[in-house]
């Protein structure tokens, strides 16, 4: 695809304006008496308008304030201005100012696009002018009547945009993404919701077209109390059009690269670095010895980053070490990792802190209370520890306790984990105390999402270059990544796989994870543990890995010198085309991988648009010699595929061959092929 630049165009009397790139176009008008309205979002590939089939145009916005309903469209807002700006990463953003009628307030809704991708961002900000607060409830920031096709033609997919699902359905934690596309000529629109974690809403009418990207109101409801001068900005969404099979606008082209482009912190410049960990299975019982048997051993592998994981600390919610497991600290393990070209990484508990703590022992109203009133405990594995309410200036204790570990030992990456707003293993949500910066329960959720968001900017502001990773059981889900986390952090922790016998799942679940939330989600944000490095065949752990942010754990000592070696020259190799290969730009799942299992192959391909990248193939136990593999919106050109598992002859192929399927050989011997991708010269 061409890198389309972006324009907003502004229509006679500097009313209508029309925001696009090329290959998308929006329209958005303010007319007295009609209000703030979208009259036309057009593909400019294939002219269709997505509005065609829609009675009105949709509110645009709404939410209510104090009890009082606002929309969008309408007649209870006044137009004062609007302004065009430049955004990064290539993109520009329209700015339309309103003052509300009825309240003293005022809205500044923004529409963005960036240049090369078919999308459209929005998000609404409010700005409260009266002298008392008020409170904000049912905030939509999206709210549109569009559609591919009519209702008889449509399909709609759900949970990471890969579910099937029914046309009138209400998306929440797990739906970020929800896809709706016309069966008949595939082409179609994916409704990104940008809210944090359990806080995020879609409904879907589609039968008449309607879609509302919103903050929840029911199961984790959205209060947000709004101070004079102060301007509450919502969340995000990005809408995405794509027609399947095209050869640029295919949707495992569009939106990987959209949101490995834009909405991942790290962007198109990113790199993903090999990570090792120690949870597993070392646990809390980690400890110098270990360490320096295992740094040299990892910095042999090729990985980059050396974490510690829990066992480290003598108490949670503290920086002190552990002085019995590591009775000179960390000093000299951060010397050894650096010696052997790695950075140190260390896992720290975000909220859920010990009750010895000084800052528990000092500030004991800043501990989450339950419904009765009872100070909240959580389980974790030193037992049952404190969860402080983040929607209290605990946050900002927080924050300079991980950035004074960062200076510390010169850390590259930090595991944020446990219980914050919503344990995932089954404790209730939110905080009931009084006196915190939240004057309900309900505004405790949204608020403790937010002081997450603020510890994450207080550390990067003191730490660019650090790595943040906040886990699953950190958001409040298990398997959870979104969007929300993206704008707070670089990777996520999604899950933790069984891999410690020969019957466990590891590799085949890690990819299930994966593969369904590959098409949503950038791949290098998710770091899947737990495979072990050492767990044979030691092919099918690898070739995992490089699906998603290359992580490993286990007992690196256990593989023998060759087996180390071997993990060496692949990751160098990995690096090598990752450096020079935008492998971020499409992410294909091949074979069985809605479900890959024992019986049947799966695999997936990154590829950059240009064609090249890999191809990584799984027998599994399905006893298969062969497989087709077929990439539909594959490029033109002629391509040379590169075993680099075995020493099987290269196959050459055509764009064209690879679009209609080829086939690929998997030697008796090898449970695993990975095939590097290049251009034929």
């Amino acid at each position: 695809m061409a890198r389309e630049s972006s324009t907003v165009r502004t229509g006679p009397g500097g009313r209508s304006w029309t925001i696009g790139n090329g290959l998308v176009e929006r329209e958005v008008r303010f007319e007295p008496g009609k209000g703030l309205t979208t009259a036309g979002w057009r593909s400019l590939v294939t002219g269709t308008d997505f509005m065609r089939h829609a009675k009105e145009p949709g509110a645009e916005f709404s939410f209510v304030a104090d009890g009082q309903h606002f929309r969008g469209a309408g007649g209870g807002f006044d137009f004062l201005g609007a302004e065009v700006e430049e955004i990064e990463p290539r993109g520009k953003a329209l700015h339309v100012r309103l003052q509300a009628r009825a309240q003293k307030l005022q809205v500044r809704a923004s529409y963005a696009v960036y240049d090369g991708h078919p999308v459209i961002r929005k998000w609404i900000e409010i700005r409260h002018l009266a002298d008392a607060p008020i409170t904000i409830t049912h905030l939509v920031f999206e709210e549109l009547n569009l559609s591919a096709a009519a209702p008889a033609e449509m399909q709609l997919s759900a949970f990471y945009a890969v579910q099937p699902r029914e046309l009138f359905i209400t998306g929440r934690v797990d739906d970020a993404a929800i896809l709706e596309r016309n069966a008949k000529t595939g082409e179609g629109v994916c409704l990104m919701n940008e809210a944090r974690g359990w806080m995020k809403r879609t409904e879907t009418h589609s039968w008449g077209g309607n879609f509302r990207l919103m903050f929840d109101t029911d199961l984790f409801p959205f209060e947000r109390r709004i101070a004079p001068g102060e301007t509450y900005a919502s969340a995000k969404s990005s809408i995405a059009f794509f027609v399947d099979g095209h050869r640029s606008l295919d949707p495992r082209w569009v939106i990987p690269s959209y949101t490995a482009g834009v909405l991942h912190r790290g962007g198109s410049a990113y790199r993903p670095p090999w990570i090792y960990n120690t949870w597993v299975p070392f646990g809390r019982g980690i400890n110098a010895g270990a360490v320096k048997e295992l740094i040299p051993v990892a910095g042999r592998m090729g990985f980059d980053i050396f974490t510690i994981d829990d066992g480290w600390q003598a108490e949670y919610g503290e920086n002190a070490v552990n002085l019995q497991a590591f009775p000179k600290g960390l000093d000299e393990i951060q010397s050894l990792a650096e010696r052997h070209n790695m950075r140190m990484g260390l896992w720290v508990p975000l909220a859920a802190i010990s009750a010895k703590t000084k800052v528990y022992r000092e500030h004991p109203e800043w501990v989450c209370r339950d419904a009765s009133g009872q100070p909240k405990f959580t389980g974790t594995a030193s037992g049952m520890q404190a969860v402080m309410c983040m929607a209290t200036p605990y946050r900002e204790v927080a924050a300079q306790r991980i950035s004074g570990l960062i200076t510390r030992h010169h850390l590259k990456y930090v595991k944020i984990d446990l219980t914050t707003v919503f344990n995932a293993y089954g404790e209730s949500p939110g905080c009931y105390a009084a006196g915190h910066d939240h004057q309900s329960w309900a505004e405790s959720l949204g608020g403790i999402y937010e002081g997450m968001a603020e510890v994450t900017e207080r550390v990067y502001r003191r730490h660019p270059d650090v790595l943040l990773d906040l886990t699953f059981e950190l958001w409040g889900q298990k398997h959870l990544i979104d969007y929300g986390l993206l704008a707070s952090g670089d990777l996520d922790w999604m899950s933790n796989v069984d891999d410690t016998t020969p019957e466990s799942a590891g590799p085949v679940q890690a990819r299930l994870l994966l593969y369904q939330r590959s098409l949503a989600m950038p791949a290098e944000a998710m770091l899947i543990g737990n495979l072990l490095a050492e767990s044979p065949p030691i092919e099918e752990r690898f070739s995992t890995a490089i699906g998603s942010g290359p992580l490993l754990l286990g007992d690196l000592r256990k593989l023998s010198p060759a087996q180390q070696d071997w993990f060496g020259g692949k990751v160098r190799w990995f690096k090598r085309l990752r450096s020079r290969t935008a492998i971020t730009e499409g992410f294909f799942p091949l074979g069985s991988w809605l479900q890959p299992g024992a019986a049947a192959w799966d695999g997936f391909a990154r590829l950059s648009r240009n064609g090249e990248g890999l191809i990584a193939i799984f027998r599994n136990q399905s006893g298969v010699r062969k497989v087709l593999v077929q990439i539909p919106a594959f490029c033109d050109g002629e391509f040379r595929l590169n075993a680099t598992m075995t020493d099987m002859p290269a196959v050459k192929a055509t764009g064209r061959e690879l679009r209609s399927g080829i086939e690929l050989a998997l030697p008796a011997e090898h449970p695993v092929e990975v095939f590097e991708i290049s251009r034929a010269h």
